[in-house]
């Protein structure tokens, strides 16, 4: 995508003379995992494997061992019922963790929503609203905490001040410990391709 006032041309003298840097980049990507029986995810920061039952029906599940996503009915659906399912995940993790962090902060939330961000892990807007992606389910549950703490303390202050960080770090205990899992490892969250 392009910046609102570059012509085409510019983007691609850009890209031209930037080749091997974004070959450098491209080849540090990891390898696209898709939503399939046999895949292995992480959820919760625990790899699972996607194992399919065909015969059966009902909701997705995880073994009591926890090793095994399972997923029911027709093949030809199972990305988007996976898919769906991380999703009402993620937005029962992240309302539950943005909730007790308002509540601790004395902020009212707005509206929260679940997203595919691929820049961002959470948003803030000046009304209240809160969005998030999706794919931090995937993450161990203290890096999606650290990000709703995040998220909140912008209902409090909309910056990046020293009373915005000593709010968070007030709250969130974990948060330079999720700031490193996210720099070291974000990137592996978006291999996943629902």
């Amino acid at each position: 995508m392009l910046p609102p006032r570059a012509s085409r041309r510019e983007g691609l003298d850009f890209a031209y003379r930037c080749r091997r840097w974004i070959a450098a980049k491209l080849e540090t990507c990891p390898d696209a995992v898709p939503l399939a029986p046999g895949s292995t995810l992480l959820f919760r920061g625990r790899e699972h494997i996607v194992v399919h039952w065909p015969d059966r029906r009902g909701p997705v599940w995880i073994d009591e061992d926890g090793s095994a996503l399972n997923v029911t009915g027709d093949v030809r659906h199972l990305q988007r019922r996976l898919s769906d399912w991380l999703k009402q995940q993620a937005k029962h993790d992240l309302a539950a963790a943005s909730t007790a962090y308002a509540r601790a902060m004395e902020v009212k939330i707005r509206r929260i929503t679940i997203r595919d961000q691929s820049s961002r892990w959470g948003s803030c807007s000046s009304d209240g609203s809160l969005s998030y992606s999706w794919r931090l389910v995937l993450a161990p549950a203290f890096v999606l905490d650290y990000v709703a703490a995040h998220e909140v303390a912008h209902l409090r202050h909309m910056d990046h001040s020293p009373r915005y960080w000593r709010l968070v770090l007030t709250h969130c205990l974990r948060a330079k410990e999720a700031q490193h899992w996210l720099k070291r490892h974000g990137s592996l969250l978006h291999r996943y391709v629902p």
